[in-house]
């Protein structure tokens, strides 16, 4: 007994104490149920992912004895997004809850595809409270969340699928920034209120071409760019936003939503907005260059509190220098770049001047009951201030109060307490004085003087372009003669690539604009003829287009009180289209 006991000491305590000892049978994993996760960001198919991963699942456990009898799997969910706000890894976490679910084990067919971060520290400790066995490809087998050697490798894996999705974010933000850099490609989208998207032929990609893809370039919508044009017409002439806004609504111009209501189904297309105006103003991409990196996304905690609660995104304003834009136009230009400039310096000196500047470039265009012909042109000679419309019952009059005067202004020695200017005859004096400039004894030379500003135009808006051309070149000569001296290439290659970009930039604005078509002096006479008589046609306007035409021609009267008399300037703009107002 004493050999017996040395060689089986259990076989001989379960004698003693009459225990019958049962041999372990291992009856495998049993039913398991699958989980899986596709993101159609990339294009993924998710018929084709689902089937991959549930085939990696299946050969995983089905040696130890495991089948999958249960298959829950996201589509369009991103890694990062919890498990709670998935559908389908909610639906898993509610059934393990079920005495009845019918299965005691998990098994994923790709670890890195379920879990982001710190998400399966968070979700592990679930399922070891109801008895459910976690079964991971990666780890060539169960979790045994005894095991810190298992612990730490699911953790290394939250943080690969964290900096894989890092890396394929930065490598196709990177490739879209280099094509619009060097192609100007528009990278889809909602086209821009004033374009559209056509065909633009072939993918540049062969694969996508050949898989039917069609590249996409932006062209005008003429209606739609005729109201950007008015647009910022109306802004680089002081008008605000809501004013603007306003106005478009009056005119009864469709929104943006109710102009394309297909591609803006988030909208309620109930009229334009001074928010809308305020995008328009604000868009480059009008000047015909492509932009990107405008708009980020950024992912942001969804409760500060509650950190396991993940992650939202939101689209936010980007940094300066994650915005690209092309070398090169990309698109027809709606806005030159010399006036999307001065609407942007001209917006910038409104948020310096903070709200009271806001309110006055609001007030500009406001609805009013009195129809102020000469708003915002009049000034006092004696202190130089604008004159306010004042409206009387016999008529209306633009004053200029000496008590708004800053105490200790020079202008209060010799400023009358109110200074009044009546409208009527000024109007009458203004649409003669139009009209005599197309009257036949005067309209040889007022033809004249509308030739002679064609071309002063011109080489105004070419000068800068030319100049930035022929610094462009300078500095490449430069380099190529360093280059020749025995300077590395490689050290200048950089500044040389930029030199060759502003060239092409400077002969592509140049090529764009080519010879202005101009007007010719028949063409000139024709128009004026099809006008008829002016003076007449002035007196019989409507008050709303007259104020027009008045800021059209950019009149400047000041008004001496001393000399009882108004000193007239207008500034008319001409074209390669028409010719508006006088000379």
């Amino acid at each position: 007994m004493t050999a017996d006991f040395i060689s089986d000491p259990w076989a001989t305590l379960d004698e003693i104490l009459g225990v019958q000892a049962v041999e372990p049978v291992d009856e495998g994993i049993g039913p398991v149920a699958f989980y899986g996760r596709c993101s159609t960001e990339d294009n993924q198919d998710p018929e084709t992912s689902l089937g991959w991963q549930l085939g990696n699942a299946r050969k995983f456990v089905e040696p130890f004895g495991g089948r999958v009898t249960t298959e829950y799997f996201d589509v369009g969910q991103s890694r990062s997004v919890p498990w709670e706000r998935r559908n389908e890894a909610s639906r898993l976490l509610a059934a393990l809850k079920d005495p009845r679910r019918g299965w005691n084990a998990i098994v994923v067919g790709e670890g890195t595809r379920c879990w982001f971060g710190n998400q399966f520290s968070l979700i592990a400790p679930r399922f070891a409270a109801y008895g459910v066995d976690l079964w991971v490809p990666e780890l060539g087998g169960r979790f045994d969340p005894r095991n810190p050697s298992h612990k730490m490798l699911m953790s290394v894996l939250g943080g690969m699928s964290e900096s894989e999705r890092q890396h394929v974010q930065a490598r196709v933000r990177a490739a879209m920034d280099t094509q619009v850099i060097n192609e100007g490609r528009h990278q889809g989208g909602r086209a821009p209120y004033g374009y559209v998207v056509v065909d633009g032929g072939p993918h540049p990609n062969p694969r996508k071409a050949a898989e039917g893809f069609r590249l996409r370039l932006l062209d005008v919508d003429e209606f739609a760019a005729d109201v950007v044009r008015r647009i910022f017409a109306a802004y680089l002439d002081g008008w605000g936003d809501r004013a603007i806004a306003n106005e478009l609504n009056r005119l009864g111009i469709p929104c943006p939503s109710a102009h394309k209501p297909a591609q803006n189904r988030h909208r309620f297309a109930d009229g334009w907005q001074g928010s809308t105006v305020r995008s328009i103003v604000e868009n480059p991409r009008y000047t015909g260059y492509a932009f990107f990196g405008r708009w980020t996304r950024q992912e942001m905690l969804l409760d500060p509190e509650d950190v396991a609660a993940g992650n939202v995104v939101r689209f936010k304003r980007a940094a300066p220098e994650r915005v690209v834009r092309s070398r090169k136009p990309a698109h027809p230009e709606i806005i030159s770049v010399e006036d999307f400039t001065r609407a942007q310096l001209l917006r910038r000196s409104k948020a310096a001047g903070g709200l009271r500047t806001a309110r006055k470039t609001e007030r500009s265009a406001r609805a009013v009951k009195h129809q102020y012909l000469f708003r915002g042109l009049i000034r006092c000679v004696a202190c130089g201030r604008k004159m306010e419309g004042s409206p009387r019952k016999h008529g209306m009059y633009y004053r200029c109060p000496a008590r708004t005067l800053a105490p200790g202004s020079p202008a209060l020695a010799s400023h009358p307490p109110t200074i009044y200017l009546r409208e009527e005859p000024l109007r009458d004096a203004v649409n003669g004085w139009i009209g005599e400039l197309f009257d036949p004894k005067n309209v040889d030379r007022t033809v004249k003087r509308l030739l002679e500003a064609q071309p002063a135009a011109k080489s105004g808006s070419d000068g800068a372009v030319r100049r930035r051309l022929e610094e462009a070149e300078a500095k490449i000569r430069r380099f190529q003669d360093a280059i020749a001296a025995g300077i590395d290439p490689a050290a200048v290659v950089e500044s040389i690539n930029q030199a060759q970009a502003d060239r092409a930039v400077a002969q592509a604005e140049l090529a764009n604009r080519g010879e202005p078509a101009g007007l010719s002096e028949a063409e000139v006479y024709a128009m004026i003829d099809s006008l008829g008589d002016i003076g007449a046609a002035l007196t019989d306007s409507e008050p709303g287009k007259l104020a027009q035409l008045y800021r059209d021609l950019a009149l400047d009267l000041r008004f001496d009180h001393e000399k009882e008399a108004v000193d007239l300037t207008a500034s008319p703009r001409v074209n390669n289209v028409c010719v508006r107002g006088g000379t």
